[in-house]
């Protein structure tokens, strides 16, 4: 997230446009299950690897793990690292994942554990004193992508192939130029999301405009389109998800008015060229995290902020309130499993029925 922001905070959704028709019609979500809380941490990012194991992230260099569907998590601490942030994490399985911590200079790291947490290597250390990276996602186990705030006019991104070992600069005259200030959010770790075997996008914010950077072959190029996302020096897009290569939805909105409801989500159908206005959600403030429901009978969404969860089974045209207690991030593997995370370390499963 730019520098000024979420100090602590996304929203979502899809692109009613596309939605293929209800076979067995919408379903609803189940009461909330508290997994783990915990004074004075903050999860702020979720990954679910399956029904049985995900990872979660968040502050004084703290994550936590679970390996039978998050009737225990284990949280640790990565030695060295008590004074950062993690704002992203993605698993590959019970015991790989990857780190992402925040901050100006060489707070922004990202480490790699292969052995369920017990330690864990540094893989990447920002040495560029202005970048401040924001998330990242795979492809596959190998492929990936990481990115920063804009330095100096351009955007800095990362991809590496070897599941995170080694990290190589994209040029930077293959990046659209970067609006003054512009970033993005790292609110839940979802403000970049990969498609297929190359496909990727970036939701940006912090530079007047909300917009989204498409790339069709792993960074070699890009394209940029604007979003009708609210924009401004502390608004835009925090997080992005495709359900298919042209379906999808951006979240966010505005962190100066918390309280106020403002444009947050976003959909599309052509693959992010165009976006158009989603429906109202129940959050008041700007979306800090969202997620698809894989699997859902409709196109379903899940959204969190500090003021609570919020879903629609409609693709994002209507929205429902799920809970008012304050969530960063959120993450699906099916109907049947998915988790949100907060203040509080608060870790709670999520479940839709029929």
């Amino acid at each position: 997230m730019p520098r000024t922001a979420i100090p602590l905070i996304v929203v979502m959704l899809a692109a009613a446009c596309g939605a293929p028709p209800a076979a067995d019609g919408p379903l609803s979500m189940s009461p909330p299950v508290a997994q783990h809380s915990q004074d004075g941490l903050l999860f702020i990012a979720v990954h679910g690897v399956s029904p049985s194991v995900a990872w979660a992230a968040g502050t004084g260099g703290r994550y936590a793990r679970t390996t039978d569907g998050g009737t225990n998590w284990i949280v640790g601490t990565v030695a060295g690292a008590d004074s950062l942030q993690f704002r992203d994490v993605h698993g590959f399985s019970d015991t790989s994942a990857l780190l992402l911590s925040i901050g100006t200079g060489s707070d922004s790291r990202i480490y790699r554990t292969d052995n369920g947490g017990e330690s864990w290597t540094l893989q990447f250390q920002n040495d560029e004193p202005e970048a401040f990276f924001d998330c990242m996602d795979f492809w596959d186990g190998s492929a990936g992508i990481a990115f920063s705030d804009a330095v100096d006019g351009k955007f800095v991104i990362i991809t590496t192939d070897d599941g995170g070992l080694t990290w190589s600069h994209v040029d930077p005259g293959a990046l659209p130029d970067a609006l003054p200030g512009e970033g993005s959010f790292a609110a839940s770790g979802t403000c970049v999301t990969t498609y297929g075997d190359s496909t990727a996008w970036i939701g940006t914010g912090a530079g007047g405009k909300a917009r989204v950077l498409k790339t069709d072959d792993r960074g070699k190029t890009w394209v940029v389109t604007e979003t009708p996302i609210a924009g401004g020096d502390a608004a835009g897009i925090a997080s992005i998800s495709f359900r298919d290569p042209l379906n999808g939805f951006a979240a966010g909105g505005d962190l100066g008015t918390p309280e106020d409801f403002v444009a947050s989500v976003a959909v599309t159908n052509d693959g992010g060229l165009t976006w158009e206005l989603a429906g109202q959600t129940t959050l008041p403030g700007m979306i800090y995290g969202a997620a698809w429901v894989p699997g859902a009978p409709t196109p379903t969404i899940v959204a969190t902020n500090p003021t609570g969860v919020s879903f629609s089974t409609d693709n994002g045209l209507t929205w429902q309130s799920a809970d008012t207690l304050n969530f960063w991030g959120v993450d699906f593997v099916s109907p049947d499993v998915g988790w949100t995370v907060g203040t509080d370390g608060r870790i709670t499963r999520r479940s839709f029925v029929r």
